[in-house]
């Protein structure tokens, strides 16, 4: 008898903790502290990483710096001031940390105190890497070409805003990116020489930025751990003046090699493809380098193949030769035997380990979304960033002899603990042509399975990207779910993850087997789950995605309400505003002269008559991947076709709403439109 009352009193309590939870808030999805970048100390006793937490009222957020054994105890601040410190990463001796701060590199000591300012320069410093002797580091800063001092720099700028005249001049393309107007800066790569603490220009007369300006990132330049040898990314396309216009079109980094010694010194290019090469990363023995590289030219979504140089023969090696996964970050294990990377796996962002010698192949972590891997100084534990639809990011650990994973942070734990979030659920849809299709699906909070629910279709952009089982704060599933709808996320033809040709099979194809895809998997959702009320579908995208919402309104009316974010509308007007032009003639097949037909044949403008769906249509000001002039394009056709449709613009956003206020104003806008046109 007294089993039975414990069981009726465990179900008291379980009832009790699930009245107390709550829906997730937008409010509740700013105050969450958010894990940045994150260094493991060489001898692997204590970890360091950013922190990012955000302010509704003051509409902006702060960056700190934590500390803690690696095992996760004695978390605490290491600095935490208003003036926002990030990137920690400890020296090669572990006696110290550099960080970032107002511009420059710092540095401090394991309790935080004796800060000490590494960089002076007037264009300032970011993303260090140290030498393995810890007697050198690299960093970049954006300097004019053609300045051969920091004076000159200063100069120039203090010129420019004396100056009365705003005017620019531009003889090439690439003269914006993404949302900056890029001016004469380019990212120069300098060498900072820790006993001088004088800093010199590698990349000195170089119009190439290092990283490059797109496709490139602070993983893409490294010191050799056996001599002064430097690897970086550059792409030759724009090392001379007045080259943008080939840039435009271009996606062929490099990965090259420079003596550190020699500055100013030849590049000995070690890639061969034309396609994008990047990330380069020696082994410990100094051996090998590792980077990845893309085969094809002008396409920055083709499969990252995973090199291995061999230093002393000079030939290279394609390790993923047998597999069919494009690599992210790179990794080798303190022997240099092993490589570990993470990459996306069908809604998994998962972690590999590869034997360098044999590459055999190893799933370490499948499931949820794992990354930004570092490994102990004995090769024992891999560290890395994990999340999932119903948790942000924390740090996590994993013992390579037991495969034991254990989460070492819980930054928000007290604020999930009061959340009602379910898990991502996943099925299987086979398509018009007979290709198996995934799709995550997310059932609001305090599920009823015998009520029904509105469907909201949430489309992700790319287009070759994908939905994964991750927590994302700009298009947060659980967030969507909230208002009680069942969130549903196809990942139709285009998605990476799923193999290279699945990828590839959106290009050319916009408006084909991707929108059948999506189709095809609402029809199944609809069949399978009887609690989706079909009198209530909706449909959502951000970039391809909105896109996507803006081709669904031409093809058919199915849906109550659509939600269009930075979509594009006229396909052959993006292309002359847009700055990448390698995505628009890959994915078109050739430019609006050489193949007008296919700019046309899966352009919503020019379907525009069959709209009758109701359409909110976002836009950012800044947004320079897909500019404004889409939405403007897209609303004024929906109003002089008199179709019911809204247009929120934010002027001070790029293609993310990132400012608090904005997002908050953009969820509610977004629910508004979603309830006003329920049934």
């Amino acid at each position: 008898m007294k089993y039975f009352f414990r069981f009726i009193l465990l179900i008291l309590v379980v009832t009790t903790l699930s009245a107390q939870k709550r829906a997730i808030t937008v409010e509740d999805l700013w105050n969450m502290k958010r894990i940045g970048d994150y260094s493991l100390s060489p001898d692997g006793k204590l970890i360091a990483f950013a922190v990012t937490s955000y302010n509704m009222e003051t509409n902006k957020g702060n960056s700190d710096i934590w500390i803690m054994n690696s095992d996760g105890t004695n978390l605490h601040p290491l600095k935490n001031s208003e003036a926002g410190e990030s990137a920690p990463k400890f020296t090669p001796d572990g006696k110290k940390i550099s960080y970032e701060m107002k511009g420059q590199i710092w540095l401090c000591d394991l309790d935080g105190k004796n800060d000490e300012q590494l960089t002076t320069l007037y264009t300032g410093a970011s993303d260090l890497v140290w030498s393995k002797d810890g007697k050198f580091a690299l960093f970049v800063s954006s300097v004019y070409p053609d300045c051969d001092s920091q004076e000159c720099n200063e100069q120039k700028d203090k010129a420019a805003e004396a100056s009365k005249v705003k005017a620019k001049i531009f003889s090439s393309l690439y003269y914006r990116n993404f949302n900056d107007w890029r001016g004469e800066k380019v990212s120069h790569l300098f060498l900072l020489n820790m006993e001088t603490k004088k800093s010199l220009d590698l990349t000195k007369d170089s119009y190439a930025d290092v990283p490059p300006i797109a496709l490139g990132g602070h993983l893409d330049y490294a010191f050799s751990p056996i001599d002064k040898e430097v690897a970086l990314t550059i792409n030759f396309d724009s090392y001379k003046k007045d080259s943008g216009t080939k840039l435009a079109t271009s996606t062929n980094n490099d990965i090259a090699l420079i003596n550190a010694k020699k500055f100013g010194g030849q590049f000995n290019t070690i890639s061969t493809s034309k396609g994008n090469d990047n990330q380069p990363v020696y082994s410990p023995d100094g051996k090998y380098l590792a980077f990845l590289s893309m085969e094809r030219a002008g396409f920055e979504a083709d499969k990252l193949r995973l090199m291995l140089y061999d230093r002393t023969t000079k030939q290279t090696k394609d390790l993923s030769a047998k597999f069919d996964i494009s690599v992210g970050k790179v990794v080798f294990s303190p022997d240099s035997k092993f490589i570990y990377f993470d990459a996306d796996r069908e809604s998994f962002h998962s972690i590999y380990k590869l034997n360098v010698e044999t590459s055999e192949l190893t799933l370490l972590v499948k499931e949820a979304y794992s990354n930004d891997m570092e490994i102990s100084p004995d090769g024992s534990i891999l560290y890395f960033k994990h999340q999932k639809s119903n948790m942000p990011i924390e740090l996590c650990s994993m013992n390579l002899s037991s495969g034991e994973i254990k989460q070492i942070t819980s930054l928000n734990k007290d604020l999930l603990a009061q959340l009602d979030m379910n898990a991502t659920e996943s099925f299987w849809t086979k398509a018009k042509d007979g290709v198996q299709v995934q799709s995550l699906l997310i059932k609001p909070p305090f599920f009823d399975a015998n009520k029904k629910y509105p469907l909201l279709v949430v489309i992700h952009g790319g287009p070759q990207g994908t939905t994964s089982d991750q927590f994302h704060f700009r298009w947060n599933l659980q967030l969507f779910a909230s208002k009680g709808y069942v969130v549903f996320a196809p990942n139709f033809r285009g998605s990476t993850g799923f193999g290279q040709k699945f990828t590839d099979a959106i290009s050319g194809d916009w408006g084909g087997k991707p929108y059948t895809d999506i189709m095809s998997c609402v029809d199944n959702a609809l069949k399978q789950y009887k609690f989706i009320d079909s009198k209530n579908l909706f449909a959502a995208g951000g970039s391809y995605g909105g896109y996507m919402t803006a081709w669904i309104s031409t093809q058919t009316d199915r849906f109550n309400a659509l939600i269009c974010h930075a979509g594009v509308f006229n396909i052959e007007s993006m292309y002359g505003t847009t700055e990448q032009l390698w995505f628009p003639e890959w994915d078109n097949k050739g430019t609006p002269w050489s193949n007008k037909a296919m700019y046309d044949k899966f352009s919503p403008h020019r379907h525009a008559s069959n709209v009758k769906t109701p359409v909110l249509v976002i836009q950012g000001g800044m947004d320079f991947r897909v500019p404004e002039e889409q939405g403007f394009q897209h609303f004024t056709y929906l109003q002089r076709r008199g179709v019911p449709s809204k247009f929120l613009y934010f002027p001070d956003e790029t293609h993310f709403v990132l400012k608090p206020q904005n997002s908050r104003l953009w969820y509610n806008t977004v629910f508004d439109w979603i309830e006003q046109f329920k049934k």
